[in-house]
């Protein structure tokens, strides 16, 4: 590592304790090589030579902290990503959901909302959508704010609805919005069961009784202690033998509570909580 990266990386640690101590964002434990590379992209967008300068914008000024909140998160999803992980939770966990006289679904980490919105489909055409409640959180108020509205640009709605076909959609996804607003403008209906929630995996407690946990593409930016805390906020959130779904890259076998969760298709990355 060149001493130019050792220096930025002192700095970046010396940012995220700022950010911690002045706003209680914590992304101290964030995988560096990721922050390193979105603070770089948000010190060119704003014109900033060093990383101290960008340091001291976002320590004096709330509203640039607010906007500048896109670049410490990721914001990158899309409706039924990976669509064999959507058809696994049809094949293995809606047939044990159906069992319950109402279900929590927790997903954490919720971004824009595609996954949101994909849950609410998927549970809808499973008759499922109107016992459950879908916890829906994230740290970002603007990708809340976002998810929350439920428009989607009209030009990512052909990818969208390829991965819904694919995921074992029952219907057309064109079934599911109306055009508005300059975008597609997903049915009120679905949300209504949805509670939009700032929440933390760093630093924020469990959700209680949940019986399905879906947390996709959010692990692989924290560093192994975080993965694991996270990971145990699944654990102690979830029923017995409640579902953990994640992402395609992501995978329980080496952390901490690797023993705590079996495989229902390792392939597809949805594990389900022991007995034990």
């Amino acid at each position: 590592m060149s001493t130019e990266t050792e220096l930025f990386d002192l700095e970046l640690k010396v940012l995220l304790e700022a950010v911690y101590l002045r706003y209680h964002y914590d992304f101290r434990h964030y995988a560096v090589s990721s922050l390193r590379r979105r603070m770089r992209h948000a010190m060119s967008r704003h014109g900033l030579e060093r990383l101290s300068d960008l340091q001291h914008r976002v320590l004096h000024d709330p509203a640039f902290f607010a906007e500048a909140m896109q670049y410490f998160t990721v914001q990158v999803s899309e409706m039924f990503r990976d669509p064999g992980y959507f058809a696994a939770l049809r094949e293995h966990a809606v047939p044990v959901l159906k069992t319950y006289p109402s279900i929590k679904v927790w997903v954490a980490g919720c971004s824009t909302g595609e996954e949101v919105w994909s849950m609410a489909i998927l549970l809808e055409e499973e008759g499922l959508l109107d016992r459950a409640v879908i916890y829906a959180t994230d740290i970002n108020p603007k990708a809340l704010e976002a998810a929350e509205s439920g428009v989607f640009a009209l030009d990512r709605m052909a990818l969208f609805s390829r991965n819904y076909q694919a995921a074992g959609g029952r219907h057309s996804l064109s079934d599911y919005f109306t055009t508005g607003y300059g975008g597609a403008v997903f049915d009120r209906r679905l949300k209504k069961q949805v509670v939009f929630a700032d929440h933390s995996l760093a630093t924020d407690a469990v959700f209680s009784e949940v019986h399905l946990v879906s947390c996709r593409n959010v692990l692989i930016y924290f560093n192994r202690e975080l993965q694991d805390r996270a990971v145990g906020l699944f654990h102690d959130s979830l029923v017995r033998r409640g579902f953990l779904g994640l992402g395609a890259k992501e995978s329980l076998q080496f952390g901490a509570h690797a023993a705590d969760f079996e495989a229902c298709s390792a392939q597809q990355r949805l594990y389900r909580r022991t007995a034990a």
